[in-house]
């Protein structure tokens, strides 16, 4: 198992400080930003202890490394235009709908350039691209510095969520020492299991780790992925070989910048691999099919092994899935793994063919009478 990243699982939660913050200064952060804190927390963004501050994120943004030369790519930021913070603040942060309470000791207040950093991080200064839009509405000014969790409430599906620390118990448990990671924010179809059984045959376990959190119209819900992962393992997965934990984080669509952020986070989870498919956090054009692939040559230190998956489909003159490098055979003979086309089937209420999905999940799906995102 990997030592996190950076060296030390970070942890920055109490439970025993006073409940008397009248002197201190409140801001109301958003959703995605309170998941931050609470992933600072947990340890999920090792080595970060707080949100970043200006000399950080110059770094990241020419180097693409924290200032201590660890590989990082996506700046973990907090916004404000509350011109009365100031450096050397202890500012309580809160959110409703996450329940949070804590703590930042202001080190850093900063205004930044919105184009440079977007072009750095997306590789585009297009409204168009739904990173870009989100940066270019941020706040004024930036703030760092290192974050304390004081709480956060109990929400729907933290049944099934994990943090890094007890990950890490549970491999240790379970024996195993090499874990392969797999994100996704769909239920599984045939080429999802394809993937994850085939990286799985040369590790011990698999780790399965939906986002959970914010979508767009038109995506599964987060229960009807869960449900249908669920049904999934039960029937098709070894018990003794597979964990499913879900992650509560905003995507980025950053492509090859937020590939490399995933494989930090599940590092620290103690995953030895990770699975990385063709246009891996992608939209749109934005990025070529395998940018995601190439950038890991860049971080040879990074302490995680990619695991590249290419375009798969499935053949049926072979009988099996296939993927470019294994079957001689002409695409007419290609059944394509689409999930527009699964979803199209779905809102039908009809099954997909066995050749796209277990009908086990795509029955489990339909037991939900709203199962897409409206």
């Amino acid at each position: 198992m990997p030592r996190p990243h950076g060296g030390k699982l970070v942890s920055r939660q109490v439970t025993d400080i006073s409940d008397n913050f009248g002197k201190n200064q409140t801001c109301e952060i958003t959703t995605d930003q309170s998941e931050d804190v609470i992933n600072i927390a947990n340890g999920v963004f090792s080595p970060l202890q707080g949100f970043i501050n200006r000399n950080e994120l110059d770094n990241i943004v020419a180097e693409r490394r924290l200032e201590n030369d660890v590989p990082w790519t996506i700046p973990i930021i907090l916004d404000t235009d509350n011109k009365n913070i100031k450096e050397g603040d202890s500012l309580l942060i809160t959110n409703k709908e996450t329940g949070l309470k804590a703590i930042i000791d202001v080190e850093d207040k900063y205004k930044y350039d919105k184009k440079n950093l977007a072009q750095a991080i997306f590789g585009t200064v297009e409204m168009e691209h739904p990173g870009v839009a989100l940066y270019c509405k941020m706040k004024e000014y930036l703030i760092g510095g290192k974050v304390t969790l004081i709480k956060n409430k109990t929400r729907e599906f933290d049944q099934y969520n994990l943090t890094p620390k007890e990950t890490r118990i549970l491999f240790k448990e379970k024996g195993w020492r090499e874990i392969v990671a797999f994100q996704t924010r769909n239920p599984p179809h045939i080429g999802h299991e394809y993937v994850q059984k085939t990286a799985l045959t040369f590790v011990d376990g698999i780790f399965i780790n939906p986002i959970i959190g914010k979508k767009k119209p038109g995506d599964f819900k987060d229960e009807v992925i869960l449900k249908s992962y669920e049904t999934l393992m039960k029937h098709y997965y070894l018990k003794e070989r597979s964990v499913m934990s879900i992650l509560r984080t905003s995507m980025k669509y950053a492509g090859p910048s937020e590939a490399i952020h995933h494989a930090i986070m599940r590092k620290n989870f103690g995953c030895t691999h990770i699975i990385i498919g063709r246009d891996h956090a992608g939209v749109g054009n934005y990025y070529s099919p395998y940018d995601a692939h190439d950038i890991f040559s860049e971080f040879p230190d990074l302490g995680i092994i990619p695991v590249f998956f290419r375009s798969f489909s499935r053949c049926t003159k072979c009988g099996s899935v296939v993927n470019d490098k294994i079957c001689p055979h002409d695409p007419q003979y290609h059944i394509n793994f689409s999930g527009k086309k699964i979803r199209e089937i779905l809102l039908k209420g009809q099954i997909p063919s066995e050749d796209m999905m277990r009908k086990e999940v795509a029955e489990t799906i339909l037991t939900f009478e709203k199962p897409f995102v409206e």
